[in-house]
């Protein structure tokens, strides 16, 4: 019986998990739509996160949370540090990074890169937090996952487009989700998910301002008065950020940063899937079976115990 209940208990948690990153593979179909719009990748995120965190600060000001009402600051310097690594190796450092790749190298390279960001983060928490143990579900889950990965994001063609510049910039936007995940999983040992999740808000939009002082470009005020892109923005700024933000932060707490982060491979199915529907873009068979592995690769992971 009590293994039962465990397992149901953890069962809602790779649901919240999956819906998550199902939402974050749609946010490229409405990124897409607004850089034809006129916007630029750094617009975008400065607009989404902007969003969201001027909700959640609102609604924390106002004590409609139930963590982090009033709060601002955390409880010592060192945490704060932590925030701010949070800031820029979840918000601002990785979407630059990974929306420069796009720049320099084939969408195909980015995506390969980008999505094997669980594969970095079991070789990095395994070297860098004490303590940590790989179980063999947990490494062949992973395995199996990429392995599907390959096959959604190749779609059957291995074209090597070697792009030393755009693949050196998505290894690092890979690099920096890697280790937000490591700092993530120190902050919820210590702060709840709403406390964290605007604060990283805040310095992903802090650490944004350099950027514009090098490249001193405003959106285009026609574009922003269109109803479809206040449309898009609300829905990557409120769901794709906010929500997912926070939901994502809760279940890194509840599955451990390896478990969650391998949900990261559901990525490129579910781009394709709304890309099918919105964009009508083709579903091969490669995807269905890359999907298969992915799943299986999941199953497997969860088996594990270790975080």
């Amino acid at each position: 019986m009590l293994k039962h209940t465990t397992n149901n208990g953890t069962f809602i948690y790779h649901v919240v998990a999956f819906v998550t990153v199902a939402i974050w593979g749609s946010t490229f179909i409405s990124t897409k739509l607004l850089i034809y719009a006129g916007l630029s990748p750094a617009h975008i995120f400065t607009l989404r996160f902007l969003i969201a965190y001027v909700l959640m600060l609102t609604l924390s000001l106002l004590g409609l949370t139930k963590g982090g009402n009033r709060k601002l600051l955390c409880a010592n310097m060192a945490d704060e540090a932590c925030m701010i690594l949070l800031g820029i190796t979840g918000g601002s450092a990785f979407f630059l990074m990974q929306n420069e790749a796009l720049r320099f190298s084939t969408a195909t390279n980015v995506s390969r890169i980008v999505c094997s960001c669980p594969l970095f983060t079991m070789v990095l928490m395994r070297l860098l937090v004490r303590g940590t143990r790989l179980s063999a579900w947990q490494v062949l889950g992973t395995l199996f996952s990429f392995v599907g990965m390959a096959a959604v994001v190749l779609n059957g063609k291995f074209v090597l487009h070697l792009s030393p510049l755009g693949d050196f910039l998505a290894l690092s936007a890979c690099l920096a989700w890697a280790f937000y995940s490591i700092i993530m999983k120190r902050m919820n040992e210590r702060y709840d998910s709403i406390f964290i999740t605007r604060k990283v808000f805040f310095y992903g939009l802090l650490t944004m301002l350099p950027y514009y002082i090098i490249v001193p470009q405003m959106p285009p005020l026609e574009a922003l008065t269109r109803l479809d892109v206040i449309g898009h923005l609300l829905f990557l700024g409120v769901l794709g950020s906010m929500i997912c933000f926070l939901t994502w932060t809760w279940v890194m707490g509840k599955l451990g940063a390896m478990r969650a982060t391998n949900y990261i491979y559901v990525n490129p199915i579910t781009t394709i899937v709304f890309a099918w529907l919105v964009l009508h873009e083709t579903i091969t068979p490669y995807f269905i079976v890359g999907t298969a592995f992915i799943l299986l690769g999941l199953f497997l992971s969860g088996k594990s115990k270790s975080a």
